[in-house]
C-alpha cells in the first residue's frame, strides 16, 4: 500500500464520484479505478459499492477513512510547514454551530486554529439545527458542530461523544442542594429553555412528557450564555449541557434522571465536498476537544 493509493481513496470518498475524483487528481478514470482495485485487493475487502447510479462507501470504507483521515491531515500539514511559515497559510472556514457548543467548545477550537494559523479567517454562525442543515446543503457552510441530520441526508455525520443535559440552578434555588433530580420533580418548576425549534428543546419536551411533568416555561432564549446569566440572577432553572457551563460558586449543575436527557453531538459536512488541509486540521482540533469534553 502506497500513499498514492490513500490519496486516490480519499478523493473518491469525498466526491463519491470516480469522474470528479479523477479530474481532481489529474488522472484518467481508468487509472483511478485500477488504483482503487489494487487497494481493495490488498485489503481483501471492497471499499465502495459501485452498484446502481450512485457510488457509496461500504462499512469497510467508512472504517478505513475514519482512521486514515488524521494521518493524511498530519502529512499535509507537515508538507505545508516545509513550504513556508504558518503565517503564510491563508484561507477561510465557515462553521455552523448550535448555542451550547458556541459557549465554550467552539471558541476554544477556533482559538487553537488561529494560534497555529494566524492567516486563516473563521466565520462562526450560531443557528438552530434545522438552519444549519439548510446552510450546509446550500453551500453557505463548510462544516458544522451539531446533531445527526436524519436518515437519507446528503451530509456526512461523524459522532463525537454522548453528553448528558444537566439541571442548572442558582445557589438559592430549592433544588440547589440535591445530588440528583428526577424529571418528574420539574413539574410546575419555573424554567428558562431554548425555543421549540431547537432539537434540544424537542428532546427535553419528550423527556418531560415521558415523566408526566409540565414545567412553567417563563422565558425562552435562543442562546445558552444569556440563559446561564438569567439563571444566575433569578429563581429560574434551566437544562443545559454541562460542557457549556463554567463551574462557579453561584451556580449548581445537577444530574437528571428518569429519564436522563442525552444527546450525540458530531461534525457535519456535505458529502462530496472538497476539504482543504486546514479544514481537515480544524476537524481534528474539534475531535480532540470533543475527547476532552467526553
Amino acid at each position: 500500500m502506497e500513499l498514492r493509493h490513500l490519496r486516490y481513496f480519499d478523493a473518491v470518498a469525498e466526491t463519491l464520484n470516480f469522474t470528479r475524483a479523477a479530474e481532481r487528481l489529474h488522472v484518467t478514470q481508468s487509472t483511478l479505478s485500477h488504483q482503487i482495485r489494487q487497494l481493495e485487493d490488498e485489503l481483501g475487502t471492497p471499499l465502495f459499492d459501485r452498484g446502481g447510479k450512485q457510488v457509496r462507501m461500504t462499512e469497510a470504507g467508512e472504517i478505513l477513512r475514519s482512521h486514515m483521515t488524521p494521518a493524511l491531515e498530519k502529512i499535509d500539514l507537515g508538507l505545508q510547514a516545509l513550504r513556508g511559515p504558518a503565517e503564510a497559510i491563508t484561507g477561510s472556514i465557515r462553521l455552523g454551530t448550535t448555542p451550547s457548543f458556541n459557549t465554550r467548545m467552539v471558541p476554544q477550537c477556533v482559538a487553537t486554529l488561529l494560534n497555529a494559523y494566524p492567516g486563516i479567517q473563521v466565520s462562526v454562525e450560531e443557528l438552530a439545527a434545522g438552519q444549519i442543515l439548510k446552510r450546509l446543503h446550500s453551500g453557505h457552510l463548510d462544516i458544522a458542530v451539531a446533531y445527526p441530520p436524519g436518515e437519507g441526508s446528503a451530509l456526512w455525520f461523524e459522532p463525537l461523544y454522548k453528553e448528558e443535559l444537566r439541571l442548572v440552578v442558582g445557589i438559592r434555588h430549592p433544588l440547589a442542594r440535591r445530588r440528583r433530580v428526577r424529571m418528574a420533580e420539574l413539574h410546575n418548576v419555573r424554567m428558562v429553555l431554548l425555543p421549540a425549534q431547537f432539537v434540544t428543546r424537542k428532546l427535553l419536551d419528550e423527556c418531560f412528557a415521558q415523566a408526566a411533568a409540565k414545567p412553567v416555561v417563563v422565558a425562552q432564549l435562543n442562546s445558552v450564555a444569556p440563559m446561564i446569566e438569567l439563571i444566575r440572577q433569578t429563581d429560574l432553572a434551566g437544562i443545559i449541557t454541562e460542557t457549556a457551563v463554567s463551574q462557579t460558586a453561584d451556580l449548581r449543575v445537577i444530574p437528571l434522571e428518569d429519564p436522563t436527557p442525552i444527546r450525540t453531538p458530531g461534525m457535519l459536512w456535505p458529502k462530496g465536498a472538497t476539504r482543504s488541509p486546514v479544514l481537515k486540521h480544524f476537524a481534528e482540533i474539534i475531535r480532540r476537544a470533543a475527547g476532552t469534553a467526553a
